[in-house]
């Protein structure tokens, strides 16, 4: 049994009880947990828990498509889908794939390449939940900068030497480094490289927030 799957949720919306029940029980043999729905309605109404999961979508139920949920949820935090459908629609499926679907399984589908499809989507929106989390670290960090900081931080990214950087801001030399140590105390950066990587990551490298209007000029920041 893999420990991750038993720490995960599949979500399984088909408008036939039948299917759902097999996909439950096809699943839960393997220590999966699953919640089923009978339409896209009851599916979007419900509050997902934060944790692990995907989700098992019907191309056609009564309320709408499968693909129009999709490009409904595209762009959202929403677990990776993997379709199924009772109909070989190669249209579909392409344009499903491309959309960014894990699978596009055909009924009757096999108990090993559902569950083939169900721990890549896991694996996949394990990484975004990890990277997503990473990113809103990030953020926190950056959010202790101050104005003057957060000028210096793209410089430093960029690779500008501090005297270049002092320089571009209008400060001394030995005031950019005191900027550049809080800088990197702040966002926790074990080195130049890792700032840097952060920096990328946050979109910050190599722009300058822009600059409050009417500064002093004897200003040393």
């Amino acid at each position: 049994m893999d420990i991750s799957c038993e720490e995960a949720v599949a979500y399984v919306v088909d408008d036939d009880s039948r299917i759902r029940e097999s996909i439950s029980e096809l699943l839960g043999s393997e220590g999966v947990a699953t919640i089923g729905f009978d339409s896209i309605a009851r599916y979007r109404a419900f509050e997902r828990p934060p944790k692990n999961a995907c989700l098992i979508l019907d191309m056609r139920l009564p309320d709408g498509t499968g693909l129009n949920l999709q490009t409904q949820l595209a762009g959202s935090d929403h677990p990776p889908i993997v379709f199924i459908s009772g109909y070989a629609d190669v249209a579909s499926s392409v344009r499903a794939i491309k959309a960014g679907a894990i699978d596009f399984l055909i009924k009757p589908f096999g108990h090993h390449e559902l569950m083939q499809a169900v721990r890549t989507a896991f694996e996949q929106d394990r990484n975004a939940r990890a990277m997503r989390a990473e990113h809103a670290r990030l953020l926190g960090r950056f959010s202790l900068l101050t104005p003057r900081e957060r000028e210096v931080l793209p410089l430093i990214a960029s690779g500008f030497l501090n005297k270049q950087a002092a320089a571009i801001l209008g400060i001394s030399e030995v005031t950019l480094q005191i900027h550049r140590g809080h800088v990197m105390r702040k966002m926790a950066a074990r080195s130049l490289p890792h700032l840097v990587r952060m920096a990328d990551r946050l979109r910050v490298s190599g722009e300058l927030p822009a600059r409050e209007p009417d500064r002093a000029s004897g200003n040393a920041g």
